[in-house]
């Protein structure tokens, strides 16, 4: 019953004026420039976050609007390092025109990922739908190859392709490999996906386990209690947690600004409660500050990827004061 009400009332929101949408997504988006997300992240940070930045927009049409991506992430490295903040880079390499010309996509992340290294940070590979999946991990490989090793991907549950994946990034990198794994948000197909909550959910956790046997650093995005829990427990079974050397000896030393070989990430205003609560414990918690122009269309696809998030909506309604990151 609760998830009928849910979806009626996301299906309603998807239909009302862009005013309106703003105001429901103000708890999920930092703002439509970089100085609110730089505001969002400073009031977070007293709360124990950390944080990889998001500048909202991907498929492009021209590489004209690569150029911009690739301006504002300079932007966004000078101003975590102007306000000594405790953040990384998301990226999304269709961003930087990874389907309309490889080569210059190469070039630009690249050049964007040097920079970074330079201010000792991490660049996250945001993963994308099965189109890309293959060129965004061999993007990784090869900035690995040329010495660039403060990047790593995103690989999701869902995928039947991901344990293969690991494997193959685990003779590639080695220890060096660094991972973000999620369930995935994209809908794939039947043929090439799990398209069942709980089989996604195993998925998930078996990805876990190999992420974290092959020595990598294993950053575990989810909002799901089977899956966090799971990770919990899995850490534990390897002696690994808060405040604990790193025991695993295929594992590589800890980087600036990360945790003892994983942590957990959540999105921005999406299960507050659970990551203060994950962070008062002693884990890493790293938040999902996504900020820019095309944060309209950004909402409308999360609401989209999670009709459950209308009684979130409901609740914004009745008490106002709780629409916040």
């Amino acid at each position: 019953m609760v998830g009928l009400f849910s979806r009626m009332i996301v299906a309603t929101t998807m239909k009302m004026p862009r005013w309106f949408v703003g105001w429901v997504s103000k708890r999920y988006v930092a703002g439509p420039d970089l100085d609110g997300a730089v505001d969002v992240m400073k009031r977070l940070q007293r709360e124990g976050a950390c944080f990889t930045i998001d500048v909202l927009g991907e498929e492009i049409s021209s590489m004209q609007e690569a150029e911009y991506f690739l301006s504002e992430y300079v932007n966004v490295i000078k101003a975590v390092s102007d306000n000594q903040l405790d953040a990384n880079l998301s990226i999304k390499p269709t961003a930087f025109g990874l389907l309309i010309d490889k080569k210059t996509a190469m070039k630009n992340i690249e050049e964007l990922v040097s920079l970074a290294n330079k201010h000792d940070m991490f660049v996250r590979l945001d993963m994308e739908d099965h189109r890309v999946t293959s060129d965004t991990i061999q993007v990784v490989i090869d900035l690995h190859e040329k010495g660039l090793t403060n990047v790593g991907t995103v690989l999701q549950g869902r995928l039947f392709r991901t344990i293969d994946d690991i494997n193959q990034l685990e003779k590639k990198l080695k220890s060096a490999a660094d991972y973000r794994i999620c369930k995935g948000i994209y809908l794939e197909s039947e043929s090439i996906s799990h398209t069942n909550y709980s089989q996604i959910v195993d998925a998930t956790n078996k990805c876990i386990d190999q992420m974290l046997d092959a020595g990598a650093y294993t950053a575990i995005a989810s909002h799901d209690i089977p899956v966090i829990e799971y990770a919990l427990s899995s850490l534990k079974s390897r002696n690994m947690g808060p405040n604990i050397v790193d025991p695993r000896a295929n594992a590589a030393p800890q980087r600036h600004h990360k945790g003892p070989g994983y942590e957990f990430q959540m999105l921005l205003g999406v299960r507050g409660p659970m990551r203060r609560k994950l962070s008062k414990q002693g884990h890493r918690t790293r938040v999902y500050i996504p900020y820019g122009e095309k944060w309209y269309e950004y909402s409308i696809r999360r609401l989209q990827e999670n009709p459950t998030i209308g009684t979130q909506i409901a609740k914004a309604f009745v008490m106002p004061w709780t629409n916040r990151p």
